[in-house]
């Protein structure tokens, strides 16, 4: 079971030089914990309070994470992986907030702040928890984020062109895109016509007639593609990249049905 994890600190800095000796400002900051992220875009926020008696600046360093920079920073997960997030000084997530000069949080006197953050969409990273330390002079507050499993899928058509009553064969693709290490079992439909199983489908042409195929999971059309886990579907682990996979699809010789169109529509269904 996996649990998020919140840490809220006090911390200690100090206004700027032409106030340091003057007086002594104190910060308070929440951890950001983004929560879970299946690899669509999210929002995360950390809230602090300034108590100082004059001006002060916040600048955010490029975190502990190993490639990070003030405007890309990166958390560190499991074996070394690293995701990407950004933090950000207004509610809109468009001004940067860094450690140079126009890229940090100024104010007077005593105020509640927030910092905006916010991982980008389409990273499939490893799954576990994933840390960063943000740190400005003497504060510095966490950044976590838990990655769970994340698939998606998109399918091409399946064409077989002209079918003269000899065995025809055609091929197509599936991609698969999962979140790296994640395991997954590709499974395909019976399709739609009356009676149809996943080891006898059937496209469907005029007047109801039926053109018998099958789909197969393997280039030597022996390995049938059906919908059981464990029995028939294809198995497989996410790398974080789409994964092309191949449909080879055959119509047994034979068949003199009426001349015509047919089709059939399959279901590709993603376990994971």
């Amino acid at each position: 079971m996996m649990r998020k994890i919140a840490v809220a600190l006090f911390v200690l800095f100090v206004c700027g030089a032409q106030h340091a000796a003057a007086q002594a400002c104190t910060l308070s900051v929440t951890a950001m914990n983004f929560g879970i992220y299946n690899s669509v875009l999210l929002n995360g926020t950390a809230s602090g309070t300034v108590n100082c008696a004059g001006a002060w600046d916040i600048p955010f360093d490029a975190g502990t994470g190993a490639g990070g920079t003030e405007t890309v920073r990166k958390m560190t997960g499991p074996g070394g992986a690293e995701l990407s997030y950004q933090l950000f000084t207004n509610a809109g997530r468009t001004t940067n907030w860094g450690n140079t000069t126009g890229n940090e949080l100024t104010g007077t006197g005593n105020a509640n702040i927030t910092v905006y953050g916010q991982i980008p969409a389409g990273q499939y990273v490893a799954q576990g928890t994933y840390v960063d330390t943000i740190s400005t002079a003497t504060t510095s507050f966490t950044v976590t984020a838990v990655i769970q499993a994340t698939c998606t899928i998109s399918a091409n058509n399946l064409g077989f062109g002209t079918y003269s009553g000899a065995l025809l064969a055609s091929t197509s693709t599936i991609s698969v895109t999962c979140t790296k290490a994640a395991t997954y079992n590709l499974g395909l439909s019976a399709g739609l016509a009356t009676g149809a199983t996943v080891t006898k489908r059937s496209m469907i042409g005029p007047g109801s007639s039926l053109l018998n195929y099958k789909l197969f999971n393997n280039s030597g059309y022996t390995s049938n593609w059906g919908n059981t886990v464990g029995t028939d579907t294809l198995a497989g682990t996410g790398t974080g990249a789409a994964q092309p996979l191949t449909v080879y699809g055959q119509i047994p010789a034979g068949q003199f049905v009426r001349p015509g169109s047919y089709a059939d529509t399959i279901t590709a269904t993603l376990t994971y």
